[in-house]
């Protein structure tokens, strides 16, 4: 009956074998998946930015005054 009890070392094998390698390719590739993520957020807030000028620039109404 001792012999069917399950160990830690039991749950550590099986979860490697399913799970994989803890320093898979996604822990390996994560510092880079991180600067292409912050690359792209700075990419759109920069493109939102100039076309939300740009809509501005063209909505917006100017206003002469002569002085006659």
């Amino acid at each position: 009956m001792a012999e069917d009890r399950i160990t830690r070392d039991d749950l550590e094998a099986e979860l490697r074998a399913v799970v994989g390698d803890p320093e898979g390719p996604i822990v390996r590739g994560r510092p880079t998946l991180l600067a292409v993520a912050a690359v792209t957020a700075v990419a759109i807030v920069g493109l939102v930015y100039m076309l939300g000028r740009r809509a501005g620039r063209l909505r917006s109404t100017v206003v002469e005054v002569r002085h006659f």
